[in-house]
């Protein structure tokens, strides 16, 4: 069911565009909510009056009693308060306390990715970098940290334009897919509430991807991070889905880690 509050939002972008109900209808039943992870200098004003962390990239993992880094050393990129996430913001289901840990390589292809779910309450400490390789010193990768700070947003499908309404609208005129460019990122810009959000974390939602979209059939999308997210050198997007299923049971061993560059 339609969020009545997202769905004027919708409806009213529509009109200051020029774009039929209709087609704004459509665009509705093709869209997904979303989390926006922003960096505070990226909300509002007003928003920063408001903002609550709920997530830091990068740092070293706090991690429980007979835990360590996963076996590939990965490095930790982002780290999720789970508590601190709006309550009911996703169509996918996040554990409501504890903290989501990533580790992946982003500076390339990933040969192994990990994510652990620290339950809250549990007695944790902080891990070294520092390991040994065949008896020799080595060191893993650690990004310098940075709170990031939840945004609701609204993603759209890809396809939502083949809808029969949107498809004739288009074909009407071929100045409209221009119209209905502005139009999408009107949307989105104000279910954003007017926060900077391209370069950001994103869980939940429709994947923006650079290349395929990994997020289809009955995968869905869990997290996309970009690189320079996480290192403003970094010029990668990494893509993590699953089925609604092993999402909601935790089985994050079953998920999928696509690298995009």
């Amino acid at each position: 069911m339609t969020n009545p509050i997202v769905a004027e939002l919708v409806l009213r972008t529509a009109e200051k565009h020029g774009v039929p109900g209709a087609v704004a209808h459509e665009l509705l039943a093709d869209s997904r909510p979303c989390l926006h992870l922003v960096p505070f200098q990226d909300l509002t004003p007003a928003q920063q009056q408001q903002a609550r962390p709920a997530a830091r990239t990068g740092g070293l993992p706090w991690l429980p009693d007979g835990v360590d880094w996963p076996d590939g050393h990965e490095p930790l990129v982002l780290t999720i308060d789970c508590a601190a996430l709006p309550h009911d913001a996703l169509d996918i289901e996040l554990p409501r306390d504890g903290s989501l840990l990533f580790f992946t390589e982003i500076e390339y292809e990933p040969e192994s990715s990990v994510i652990l779910h620290v339950p809250a309450g549990v007695r944790t400490t902080q891990r070294s970098a520092a390991y040994e390789l065949n008896g020799e010193p080595e060191q893993v990768r650690v990004y310098q940290p940075d709170v990031l700070y939840p945004v609701p947003g609204l993603t759209v499908s890809p396809d939502w334009r083949d809808a029969p309404v949107t498809s004739a609208f288009l074909d009407s005129d071929a100045n409209r897919d221009d119209i209905l460019d502005d139009f999408e990122e009107a949307v989105r810009t104000a279910a954003a509430g007017g926060a900077s959000h391209g370069v950001a974390v994103q869980l939940g939602g429709y994947s923006t991807p650079w290349q395929s979209a990994p997020d289809e059939g009955d995968l869905v999308l869990l997290a996309q991070i970009h690189g320079q997210s996480i290192d403003l050198n970094v010029y990668t997007q990494t893509l993590v889905v699953g089925t609604r299923e092993d999402i909601a049971a935790r089985r994050y061993e079953a998920l999928e880690f696509e690298q995009q560059v």
